[in-house]
């Protein structure tokens, strides 16, 4: 398993830009950007960024929950609450759609790959290092390393290239082994080849059947075959011995694409209403500035009638979301003191823009 970067996903799918992995494939960035407006005050980037969100989250739930050659871009649309219009706005067609899904998941464990500190450390330090990353992140995200290891194999072209450029990548890792010794010397190309892919098989068999304990209780095991036809036998039984380490692999940001897909834990799918863009910056602002008075709320949503802010507020009262925490004590004529309710954190919590993730969202809102 590769301790550096992992080439493919140096170039990262840009928010909000359709995306085709064919040569030639054409850029739909000048007319998308015109077709779909800004809302509530939000930068145009930030509006495409949103959908471009939501629909990898409903691929990725679609996915679990019908098979990756089942899917269809309705399903992914519904379980996104995305128009087909917005869909292949963003998209060409499905198979672009699942490789954008791949391509921001391998760019998750490459960038924790990058902060895990592997550089400059000899060969069997670096690879071992590196598969504890991503064992550990597949620990952490069973989805995503399910579309990793197991739905990428029934990819279509974008998949495909992908997933082949990334087992090159930790074929050319593993290889480096034959400069470690007289005895590495005697490896070929293949032996790299064939560890990654065994490797790969064992990681894919247990992730199919979803047996109980950790794939980093693999590492020792995964280890030893690797250093085996390198540096010998007695490598081997010490790396098999070695505890796995003390400390976590480094988390550099959650993963919005599972928390998404994982509707039953999700406190949005309760709601009996459609949460629009302009109702996701009403509570980001009062999850902000506990205290605010409608004024200050209509601001910072770009809600300009007063009259519409009060409604929106108080429907959001009956839902449970926000309250007043002023009612009941403040003089006739005062204004309104809105904070969240704990229901309401939970909902603000999954619209939040996190930014350490380039503002992608741990959940978004109506179109």
């Amino acid at each position: 398993m590769p301790p550096g970067r992992v080439d493919v996903v140096a170039r990262r799918v840009r928010p909000g830009i359709a995306t085709s992995a064919r040569p030639g494939g054409r850029d739909r960035r000048p007319a998308l950007a015109e077709r779909i407006p800004s809302r509530a005050s939000l930068p145009r980037e930030q509006v495409l960024e949103i959908q471009r969100s939501r629909l990898l989250a409903g691929a990725l739930a679609a996915i679990e929950q019908q098979g990756y050659s089942a899917v269809m871009v309705s399903h992914i649309t519904a379980g996104a609450k995305v128009s087909r219009r917005t869909f292949y706005e963003l998209f060409e067609n499905r198979e672009t759609c699942l490789a954008a899904l791949f391509e921001d998941i391998l760019g998750m464990i490459e960038a924790e790959l990058v902060h895990s500190g592997l550089e400059g450390l000899p060969w069997r330090e670096r690879v071992r290092g590196g598969l504890w990353v991503i064992l550990s992140f597949f620990d952490r995200e069973p989805a995503l390393a399910r579309m990793c290891v197991v739905h990428a194999l029934r990819g279509a072209w974008g998949v495909q290239a992908l997933r082949e450029q990334v087992f090159t990548r930790l074929v050319g890792v593993v290889d480096e082994g034959r400069d470690t010794g007289s005895r590495a010397a005697d490896c070929s190309d293949l032996t790299a080849e064939g560890l990654v892919g065994a490797a790969f098989g064992i990681v894919y068999a247990r992730l199919v059947r979803e047996q109980q304990g950790p794939l980093t209780g693999l590492l020792g095991e995964l280890m030893g075959m690797i250093v085996l036809p390198y540096q010998g036998p007695a490598a081997a039984r010490a790396e098999r011995a070695r505890g796995v380490p003390c400390a976590p692999a480094p988390r550099v940001r959650s993963s919005a694409l599972s928390a998404l897909a994982l509707s039953d834990c999700d406190p949005l799918q309760a709601l009996p209403m459609r949460v629009t863009y302009r109702t996701a910056r009403v509570l980001e602002s009062i999850e902000r500035q506990p205290g605010v008075s409608n004024r200050e709320v209509a601001d910072e949503a770009g809600i300009k009638d007063p009259g519409q802010i009060s409604k929106l507020l108080a429907r959001l009262g009956r839902l449970g979301l926000v309250e007043n925490a002023g009612e009941g004590a403040q003089a006739k004529g005062e204004p309104n003191v809105w904070q969240l309710t704990a229901l309401g954190q939970q909902v603000a919590q999954r619209l939040r823009i996190s930014p350490e993730s380039g503002s992608h969202l741990t959940h978004t809102t109506g179109r």
